[in-house]
């Protein structure tokens, strides 16, 4: 039986932390930050936990 092969998509958006829970990085911090408060950019800076509808996908799909 072949190996099962990483999302290589997926291993560049999620991270696992130690206790196995997933984070992810926020939308809208990619451009135009002259426009955005700089309140708006340090709040969006931080990670977020994956929704819990969306774990299941996304640790088969970083082979977890």
């Amino acid at each position: 039986m072949p190996k099962q092969k990483t999302h290589s998509g997926a291993k560049k958006r999620f991270k696992v932390t130690g206790s196995g829970k997933l984070r992810r990085q926020q939308s809208s911090m990619r451009h135009n930050f002259e426009r955005k408060p700089s309140t708006l950019t340090r709040r969006l800076s931080m990670d977020k936990d994956v929704s819990p509808a969306d774990t299941k996908t996304i640790k088969r799909m970083l082979g977890l």
